[in-house]
């Protein structure tokens, strides 16, 4: 039996290690630990995009005390192959962060999908080429910066809320560079920057100050004078149509960023480079699911939308092989690299893990919570809950006295490890339990405890109401218990009643406002309170 905690890891190149017996979120936590192990950087590559997004709330969270690793993530355009559209601005500042760290990163974790991985790239020197440092103390003209913004393709607004915006007011000057979490905010003394600090784009209100900045190109292909001449050039030798009937080529002749550009790579620039081309050579690669699969079923798309679209000649496109990269030639790259598999395999490194029973909680029953009552009486290990935020660890410290369950506080797994308490409860946004049988530590979170996942996450948040104090079970309601309604605002909760209309029955919760009126929310429709 293998230690978690110390993985067996892949030695040279063109080997592949075996790990099997992984359940649950166990997946997450070993690449934190292997990753933190390797002599370079990790690259983990889904077979779709929500295990993208769970393998990387999971492994920021277990990676969150083990060393000096950084967590990236190439997330995948969100967009059909050729759409008219472009990407959001959010998606773009993550991908152009990771290709811009990725090629000196010496120990960290990338995550990403195999259908992110089969788009060919901007080349390499394109992303270190177009950024711009900046520092307290430097001498910048205001009229030549805002050139520069346009340039690289930033968007000059009125207030900056988005990746890829700035503004100018006076002396100040208000930016939004892509792969970081907050904007900037620039003060001018004359013509030298006396200070920079991030500020929040919601309040406008300046926080803490920093003294250099990396600004990142705004897109992933230029749109300076260069990059215009070097567009309209190759669109007249790839494409036999009239140009005056090409609204694509007639916004980048004007300088527009036209929707869904990116799909136009080849045209910008004489070659293009893969993922592979930004992975310093000491990369280990593992995969979750089937990626082959998911990855040719993505290559079928690609030429059933190609087919479909090839004879525009309003929008005509790129062949595929001008795009993507096909799956064998994803394969043929991944043999030259140190590889783990997760699989049985005659030389399989076992790992002792455990799933969890049914631990969801039944608001039908007179002890919602018996199952978990029980199952932490049976004593199987150190048992450590998970809340999603602050406010909800609160709420289910309330919840959890009134049946008589006290768990300790902890800020993190880690701590709850190096301590000898027998029941915790943590803050961690993941999924997925994990039980390690030899170490005789569980972690069960809100999913198995309220069945299903109880949070909506969105990778771009412009506005967002608090969701710590969201209902998320029945069991978290009591009859006359003051509650809000995100649209209808604060009432009193009567309980439940039963209404049956065309044959179907549906169960409601009943709430009271002013004046005796009643309002009837399907149970689907909890998360509104």
């Amino acid at each position: 039996m293998n230690d978690i905690f110390n993985p067996p890891l892949p030695e040279t190149e063109f080997t592949t290690t075996y790990w099997d017996g992984i359940v649950g979120s166990a997946d997450s936590l070993v690449l934190a630990q292997a990753a933190a192990q390797a002599e370079g950087p990790l690259l983990l590559i889904c077979d779709n995009n929500e295990t993208v997004e769970r393998c990387l709330r999971e492994i920021a969270y277990f990676n969150a005390d083990i060393g000096d690793t950084g967590v990236y993530v190439l997330p995948d355009w969100e967009t059909l192959p050729y759409d008219s559209f472009s990407p959001h601005q959010d998606i773009i500042s993550d991908r152009l962060a990771t290709l811009f760290n990725l090629p000196k990163l010496e120990r960290g974790v990338v995550v990403t999908s195999i259908t992110s991985l089969m788009h060919q790239l901007p080349p390499r020197q394109y992303i270190s080429a177009n950024s711009l440092d900046l520092a307290v103390g430097q001498s910048v003209s205001i009229a030549e910066m805002r050139a520069q913004m346009l340039l690289a393709g930033y968007q000059v607004v009125e207030a900056v809320m988005e990746h890829g915006e700035f503004a100018v007011r006076g002396s100040i000057i208000d930016i939004f560079p892509m792969g970081t979490e907050l904007p900037l905010r620039i003060d001018l003394f004359d013509d030298v920057i006396d200070s920079i600090r991030r500020f929040d784009p919601e309040t406008q209100r300046s926080a803490a100050q920093v003294k250099e900045i990396r600004l990142l190109p705004g897109r992933e292909y230029p749109m300076d004078e260069a990059g215009i001449s070097q567009f309209r050039g190759r669109f007249r030798e790839l494409f036999d149509v009239d140009l005056r009937q090409c609204p694509i080529y007639q916004d980048v002749s004007s300088g527009l960023s036209s929707p869904g550009l990116e799909y136009y790579l080849n045209v910008f620039f004489d070659r293009l480079d893969s993922l592979f081309d930004f992975l310093p050579e000491t990369t280990t690669i593992c995969n979750i699911g089937d990626i082959r699969a998911a990855g040719e079923a993505f290559w079928k798309d690609i030429q059933v939308r190609y087919e479909d679209r090839r004879f525009d000649r309003y929008r005509p496109i790129l062949s595929p092989d001008q795009v993507f990269i096909a799956v064998n030639d994803i394969f043929r790259r991944l043999k030259s690299y140190r590889q783990i598999e997760f699989k049985q395999h005659p030389q399989a490194s076992h790992f002792a893990t455990l799933s969890l029973p049914d631990l969801a909680s039944n608001s039908r029953l007179a002890h919602p919570f018996l199952s978990l009552q029980e199952f932490i009486a049976s004593k199987p290990g150190r048992i450590l809950l998970c809340a999603e935020t602050a406010g909800r660890r609160e709420t289910l410290l309330e919840l959890f006295r009134q049946i008589e369950i006290n768990p300790v506080p902890f800020e993190h797994w880690q701590d709850f490890i190096s301590s000898d308490a027998a029941l915790g409860l943590t803050i961690a946004q993941i999924d997925r339990a994990l039980w390690l049988q030899e170490e005789n530590l569980l972690l069960i979170t809100e999913a198995q405890i309220f069945e299903e996942r109880i949070a909506q996450r969105r990778r771009r948040k412009r506005t967002q109401s608090n969701t710590d104090f969201i209902i998320k079970s029945l069991t978290e309601l009591h009859v006359d218990d003051a509650v809000v309604h995100l649209e209808h605002g604060v009432g009193r909760y009567r309980g439940l009643q039963t209404i049956t209309t065309d044959g179907e029955t549906t169960e409601f919760l009943t709430l009271e406002y002013a004046n005796g009126s009643k309002l009837s929310v399907p149970v689907s429709a909890l998360h509104l309170i």
